[in-house]
């Protein structure tokens, strides 16, 4: 999405979907937790943190604007396929 297309998005709207992907990157340990640098696992959490974004794409559907409906869609997308992922290397979660 170009810089332009995320400028015609509600600023809050974005820093609260941004938000919610960095903390379940850090869940799936695929980003340092920004607190103490450490990967960390915590697939729980992730499919929490996942669960809440799908829940704000239903609460808001029909609300957003096709750049808004876009950046949640792919932020879940994402985050769901990489939970699949690390899911199906886990052994005993």
């Amino acid at each position: 999405m170009s810089e332009k297309e995320i400028s015609n998005v509600n600023q809050y709207f974005f820093n609260l979907i941004t938000m919610f992907a960095s903390s379940a990157w850090c869940q799936l340990g695929k980003i340092q937790d920004p607190v103490d640098g450490k990967i960390k696992k915590d697939l729980k959490g992730a499919q929490i943190t996942i669960d809440m974004l799908l829940m704000l794409r239903d609460k808001t559907k029909g609300n957003l604007t096709k750049n808004e409906e876009e950046i949640l869609a792919s932020a879940i997308s994402d985050l769901q396929i990489n939970y699949a992922d690390e899911v199906s290397k886990c052994k005993v979660c």
